[in-house]
């Protein structure tokens, strides 16, 4: 089930789940609700102590989801989170020496972008799927569907800012393969071990591209 491409990645499911846990003992289920609700693939961030221990833990006992290590912004970090057990790894923004360090885990990988010039760079080394971040501040939807025309083998995962209401507007763009949210593990959910909730939005996010 884990993806060899970035292409496999956008096939899993319509929306990827952008994760952030301060305990790592909610992560198996957490994902087994998400995965339940039909969305699969995971985007842990490493933005707190317990990313890499929460992908460990979903990695090895979780089969049915694809967890990946997202706000991957050093080597350091890629090596990390590969020896965790990530199945891909989502940047922010990205540098020559970060996308080849993502490149040498031998995993897929989504650098982030947020300009034309960004993309264009990433072209340049045989990248085509990237994540464009932050989405809504950097244009959103016009912003990428004029990336559409000069840039037509790009395919993109915006993320930041997303709803649940815009999210079909930018997946019906052709060059969207997919789009990252945090709206499926809202807070107080997560705190509550309200897994019934995070299923049901899950479910609905699954449905998006019908």
């Amino acid at each position: 089930m884990n993806p060899k491409t970035s292409d496999d990645l956008f096939a899993l499911a319509p929306v990827v789940p952008v994760v952030v846990l301060d305990d790592a003992d909610r992560a198996v289920p957490l994902a087994r609700a998400l995965a339940r609700g039909g969305l699969p693939a995971i985007e842990v961030t490493l933005r707190t102590e317990a990313g890499l221990p929460a992908i460990e833990r979903i990695a090895a006992e979780v089969p049915e989801a694809v967890v990946g290590a997202g706000t991957v912004t050093s080597p350091e970090q890629a090596d990390a989170a590969a020896k965790a057990g990530a199945a891909f790894l989502v940047s922010p923004g990205c540098t020559e020496r970060l996308r080849g360090a993502m490149a040498d885990t031998g995993l897929p990988f989504l650098p982030g972008v947020a300009t034309a010039s960004e993309a264009l760079a990433l072209l340049e080394q045989g990248v085509t799927a990237m994540k464009f971040f932050p989405a809504e501040a950097a244009g959103g939807r016009p912003y990428l569907k004029s990336l559409a025309g000069p840039l037509p083998q790009v395919r993109f995962c915006p993320t930041g800012g997303i709803t649940p209401a815009t999210a079909p507007d930018y997946l019906a763009l052709p060059n969207v393969g997919c789009v990252g949210g945090t709206w499926l593990t809202p807070a107080d959910a997560v705190a509550a071990e309200d897994w019934g909730a995070i299923e049901a939005l899950a479910r609905q996010a699954a449905a998006l591209r019908g």
